[in-house]
C-alpha cells in the first residue's frame, strides 16, 4: 500500500488518524510540527501526505509542507486537513497543488474515501511513469542517430548537463533537431518520470500564448467560458520546452522572466500566483544576442535562459551522419507502412551527399519520405528523388540501368546493412526486391511490429481498441512499439 505522511498539530487527529490509515494496511508517519516534516520530507519520499493547514503559530505551516511535497520528485499527492470556515484556505491548496481536501471535523469513511481517490490518482500517475520510462528507453542517446566527432560533442554535453536542474539554451537552425535533444535531457534526468510539455512560441498570437503558457480564469476574456491551466502547470514537477523563444512578446518574456526568477505563475485575470516545480529548455533558430541589440529581446531574459547552451550543427556540418540517418529513416518510412526495409541505390545515395540541406535532417527525412513513396519494389533510386536533388547525381549511366544490371554492381544501403560504414554491397535481384538476411530475432521482431502496427491501423489509430483486440495490456503495447523502434 502507500507511504503516508501525517502532518497534525493535534496528537488525538494524529491517533485517529494514524489507526484509520493503518487498518487499511497504508505505511503512516506521523509529524506534529511543519519543521521536522519539512527536514524528513527528502529521505522519506511520501506518496501521499495528509497535512493540516494550521499547524500552529509558529514555524512552516502546512502550504509550507504543500510546497516542499509538490517540489519532490516525483512530487507527493497531497491532502490538506483544514478547519471550520476555512474553505477559501482550502481552495488557495488546491490552487497550490492539492488534490483535494478534508474539512474538521471529518469522519472516518469521508476520509476513507479521499484517500482512495488520492491512491487512484497515483496509480494513473504510475500508469503515466511506465510510458514515460518507455519513452525514456526511445530517447536514450545511443538511440539518436550520429556518430561524427560534432555530433558526440552534443551527446557528452547532454549526458553532463540532464541531470542537473539548469536551465538549458538550444541554439541551431531549423530542422537540425533541438526538440529531440530537448526530449533526450529530459528523459535521461530525474524528471524523466514527469511530464514533458513542447510549446511553439512563434505558432500564436501573443494573447494566446499567454494563456497557454500560464492559463487563465473563467471571464478573464471573451471565450473564456472556464479557468484553464496553464502549460507550465501542467508540466508540473517536469520540463517545458519553449521553442523558438526569439519569437515571444516583450510582455510575455517580462512574465517568462518572473517565472524563471520566482518559480510562481499567474493565470490571466487572476490575482492570485500559483507555485510551479518546471525546468524550464528553450530553443532558439536565430542569434538572441542580434535581437538583444536590435531591442527585441531582454537581456536579462537572455541570461537567465543561456544557463548552459547547446548548439546544434547543422546537418552540412556532419556529413558523415547522412549514410546513418538515410539508413534509419528507410527503416522509419517501411515500419510505417508495414513493409520490408527498403534499399537505395549508390546514384541516389551519392545525390543526398552532393546535398547542402538548408532544411537539415527535417528535410532529409521528408525527402526519403516522398522517395519511399514513389519507389517500386522497395528501391530507391535517384528519379524518386526531389526535383532539386537530380542534377546532384552522378551523370555516367541511369540509374535504373545501373540497378538492374546483370553484373550487380549497384551498391545499395539497406536496413540490416553495414550502416556503421554507410554503405552494403548487394544489388535487388532482377524483377523483385530482395533483402539481406539477417539475425533470426530481428526478423521475428520486425514480423511482431508490423502485426501490431496492423492492429493500430484497423483500430483507426486507437491504440487501447489495439491492445484489446491483441490480447494485451496498454502498457506491453507500448513496450513493443518501443522494443520495435
Amino acid at each position: 500500500m502507500a507511504k503516508v505522511m501525517l502532518v497534525e498539530d493535534d496528537l488525538l487527529t494524529i491517533q485517529i488518524v494514524s489507526e484509520i490509515l493503518r487498518a487499511e494496511g497504508h505505511e503512516v508517519v506521523p509529524f506534529n510540527d511543519g519543521t521536522s516534516a519539512l527536514d524528513a520530507m527528502e529521505s522519506l519520499a511520501p506518496e501521499i501526505v495528509i497535512t493540516d493547514l494550521n499547524l500552529g503559530r509558529t514555524g512552516p505551516n502546512g502550504m509550507d509542507v504543500l510546497k516542499r511535497a509538490r517540489a519532490l520528485t516525483p512530487p507527493a499527492i497531497v491532502l490538506v486537513i483544514t478547519g471550520f470556515g476555512s474553505f477559501e484556505i482550502a481552495v488557495e491548496a488546491t490552487k497550490l497543488g492539492a488534490l483535494d481536501y478534508l474539512q474538521k471535523p471529518f469522519k472516518a469513511v469521508e476520509l476513507r474515501l479521499k484517500l482512495w481517490k488520492a491512491l487512484s490518482h497515483s496509480a494513473v500517475v504510475s500508469e503515466n511513469a511506465f510510458l514515460r520510462k518507455e519513452l525514456k528507453k526511445k530517447y536514450q542517446l545511443n538511440h539518436i542517430v550520429g556518430s561524427s566527432a560534432i555530433m558526440q560533442q552534443v551527446f557528452r554535453m547532454v549526458e553532463r548537463v540532464a541531470d542537473t536542474e539548469s536551465t538549458v539554451l538550444l541554439r541551431g537552425e531549423s530542422g537540425t533537431g533541438k526538440e529531440l535533444i530537448a526530449k533526450a535531457l529530459h528523459f535521461n534526468s530525474r524528471r524523466g518520470a514527469a511530464p514533458f510539455v513542447p510549446i511553439n512560441c512563434s505558432a500564436l498570437p501573443e494573447h494566446l500564448l499567454e494563456s497557454e503558457l500560464f492559463g487563465h480564469r473563467k471571464g478573464a476574456f471573451t471565450g473564456a467560458i472556464a479557468d484553464k491551466k496553464g502549460l507550465f502547470q501542467e508540466a508540473e514537477g517536469g520540463t517545458i520546452f519553449l521553442d523558438e523563444i526569439g519569437s515571444m512578446s516583450g510582455v510575455l518574456q517580462s512574465r517568462l522572466l518572473r517565472v524563471l526568477q520566482e518559480r510562481e505563475v499567474r493565470a490571466v485575470g487572476d490575482n492570485v500566483s500559483v507555485y510551479v516545480n518546471v525546468r524550464v529548455i528553450a530553443a532558439t533558430n536565430e542569434p538572441l544576442e542580434k535581437r538583444i541589440k536590435e531591442g527585441g529581446f531582454r537581456e536579462d531574459l537572455y541570461y537567465r535562459l543561456n544557463v548552459i547552451s547547446i548548439q546544434m550543427p547543422a546537418l552540412r556540418e556532419r556529413r558523415d551522419d547522412l549514410p546513418l540517418l538515410v539508413a534509419h529513416f528507410l527503416r522509419v518510412k517501411a515500419a510505417d507502412r508495414q513493409l520490408p526495409p527498403f534499399s537505395i541505390s549508390r546514384r541516389a545515395l551519392e545525390a543526398l551527399q552532393a546535398h547542402d540541406w538548408p532544411g537539415n535532417v527535417r528535410e532529409l527525412e521528408n525527402a526519403i519520405e516522398r522517395a519511399s513513396a514513389l519507389c517500386e519494389r522497395g528501391f530507391i533510386q535517384l528519379a524518386d528523388l526531389p526535383p532539386n536533388l537530380l542534377s546532384l547525381g552522378p551523370a555516367s549511366a541511369s540509374d535504373t540501368e545501373a540497378a538492374l544490371a546483370p553484373t550487380g554492381d549497384t551498391t545499395v544501403l539497406t536496413q540490416g546493412s553495414a550502416i556503421a560504414s554507410g554503405v552494403a554491397t548487394g544489388a535487388p535481384a532482377s524483377g523483385g526486391f530482395n533483402p539481406p538476411v539477417g539475425p533470426l530475432k530481428d526478423f521475428l521482431r520486425d514480423q511482431e511490429a508490423a502485426f501490431i502496427q496492423k492492429a493500430i491501423a484497423q483500430a483507426g489509430g486507437d491504440k487501447e481498441q489495439a491492445a484489446k483486440t491483441l490480447g494485451v495490456s496498454l502498457a506491453t503495447l507500448y513496450r513493443k512499439l518501443a522494443e520495435g523502434e
